[in-house]
């Protein structure tokens, strides 16, 4: 339920993002109203890959991979490229909106020039809303500029909702039924107030506060946190600009744990789907902010852009290029130390 399927080609369309699939657009809809057929299935299989910690013990990674049916425009191109996508959470997104760009200009280190094998970029996209070229923040690749966009996409990519933002009913050229069941006004479905409601409501959903941060045991995770080198890109605090959108948001102090920044995290991760200036192995740094309780909010555990990871020490296992050095310490530590870190984790 929480999973899409992102389509694209080669090449860029005109403001320099992903160049759609002609007759299948940008994402795959396996879902449509009355009369208008769905464009076509994704079916999720796993190859099983089986890895050993140190100690001997022995964990089970999985690489998803998909196939398409039910197609109704026709097979895929050739080069088509597609890409898994989970739901990203939604907490703390108008805090993340006001962090300066300055700020995350000053944290991108493209050309590594410390040294230190992290070299954190920003995403440069089209902003709609803004018209102008901006740094992306929003989704696993960095690729939305505002919280709006945001939700703006959502609306229309997941629910075929226009806004203000994105007019157009999502059609694909070719399409006929589809076309002829859209819905033909001068007027958006998700109307102005409506919609500058809802960015405000998404822009004020708080973040929840830490857990158990006096444990020992979280405590010497946060520390492991640090060795191993997983804040080089999870950074924990950032500060929100002193003029905001909404006042609320202005001058905090904030712990997402993101630097908001795309990083090169490997062949195992890869997609090999570029999105704006994100390459197919770079991702952004994923705010860990709220992880402790995502079994409590989903009702089940699903991490990385595809969902692929089951707990949280898959997650860092999948962990490759940048944050290779990272996963090792993770992966060759005790197993009382991964437990820490595990704990720290599901704190916050």
């Amino acid at each position: 339920e929480a999973l899409l399927v992102r389509l694209s080609i080669p090449g860029t369309n005109s403001h320099g993002g992903p160049k759609p699939i002609p007759q299948y657009g940008d994402q795959l809809q396996h879902r449509s109203v009355e009369g208008v057929p769905a464009e076509g299935s994704a079916q999720l299989h796993y190859e099983i890959i089986i890895g050993q910690f140190t100690e001997g013990a022995n964990y089970e990674l999985r690489k998803p991979i998909v196939t398409f049916t039910d197609l109704q425009f026709g097979d895929l191109p050739t080069d088509a490229m597609y890409s898994l996508r989970l739901a990203n959470p939604v907490i703390g997104l108008g805090l993340l909106e006001a962090v300066p760009a300055s700020t995350l200009e000053q944290l991108a280190d493209p050309q590594d020039a410390n040294g230190d094998g992290i070299s954190g970029r920003t995403n440069r996209v089209w902003s709609n809303e803004l018209k102008q070229e901006v740094i992306g923040r929003f989704g696993w690749k960095a690729n939305v500029a505002t919280v709006a966009e945001q939700n703006a996409g959502a609306a229309l990519g997941d629910m075929g909702i226009t806004t203000e933002l994105l007019p157009t009913d999502n059609c694909a050229p070719g399409q006929k039924q589809c076309l002829t069941a859209a819905v033909h006004s001068n007027e958006v479905e998700f109307q102005s107030d409506f919609f500058s409601q809802l960015n405000r409501y998404v822009r004020l959903i708080g973040v929840p506060a830490q857990r158990n941060s006096d444990d020992p045991v979280v405590q010497d995770g946060s520390k492991l946190f640090s060795a191993y080198g997983c804040v080089e890109c999870h950074i924990p605090t950032l500060q929100t600009r002193t003029a905001t959108i909404r006042p609320e948001l202005a001058n905090q102090t904030i712990h997402p744990y993101s630097d908001l920044l795309l990083h090169d995290m490997g062949e195992g991760l890869a997609d090999g789907r570029p999105d704006f200036q994100a390459t197919g192995s770079e991702w952004r740094t994923a705010p860990l902010w709220g992880i402790g309780l995502t079994s409590v909010v989903g009702q089940n555990e699903h991490y990385l852009h595809d969902g692929r990871a089951r707990n949280l020490s898959e997650a860092i296992l999948w962990h490759g290029g940048e944050a290779q050095r990272a996963r090792d310490n993770f992966a060759t530590a005790p197993k009382e130390s991964r437990s820490a870190l595990i704990k720290f984790l599901k704190s916050i």
